[in-house]
């Protein structure tokens, strides 16, 4: 079984397997923990994904970290919310599932997590934090059996103290 971690930081310093981007569609750069991750791992970043065409909605795809401590960067876009009627929760879990998946099976064995979607999205946090961790605990157990660390990243106390209300919950 995965530990699942809550810890407040910058994910673009965490030194794991891969960390998740928070990206846009178009997977080629935008605001939030998307632009901090490009930034971060510099240009080299923004041609690779180039390539890859964007991501649909709730899928993940993968590249090199290059100038970042984590290897790999697994990019997905999550949903912007619009009252929970057009499947964000489905498509919100399906942004932490297929990116826990696809880092399992490039080898991956710990990886960090943004609050996917709960930014400029506006996907309300207490959601997202139920949703992302009941999500990664069942997929960590399932299919990405090599996931030994999952790490939450939350970039303030009041997210962090969200998710680590949500984790108590759910290991209640």
């Amino acid at each position: 079984m995965a530990l699942i971690q809550v810890l407040q930081g910058d994910i673009t310093t965490v030194a794991t397997d891969a960390i998740v981007n928070a990206a846009n569609p178009t997977l080629l750069g935008g605001g939030g923990v998307d632009g901090a991750i490009h930034r971060a791992a510099g240009p080299a970043l923004l041609a690779a994904c180039r390539p890859l065409h964007g991501c649909a909605v709730g899928e993940a795809k993968i590249t090199a970290g290059f100038q970042l401590p984590a290897k790999f960067v697994v990019h997905t876009p999550g949903p912007i919310w619009q009252g929970g009627t057009h499947q964000e929760l489905t498509l919100l879990a399906n942004s932490y599932r297929n990116s826990l998946n696809l880092a399992a099976a490039n080898g991956c064995q710990t990886i960090a997590f943004p609050s996917i979607s709960t930014g400029v999205y506006h996907f309300p946090v207490a959601l997202a934090a139920a949703i992302a961790l009941q999500t990664l605990q069942d997929t960590a157990a399932t299919t990405a059996s090599t996931i030994r660390v999952i790490q939450m990243i939350c970039f303030d106390a009041q997210t962090k103290a969200v998710y680590t209300a949500a984790l108590q919950a759910l290991t209640a």
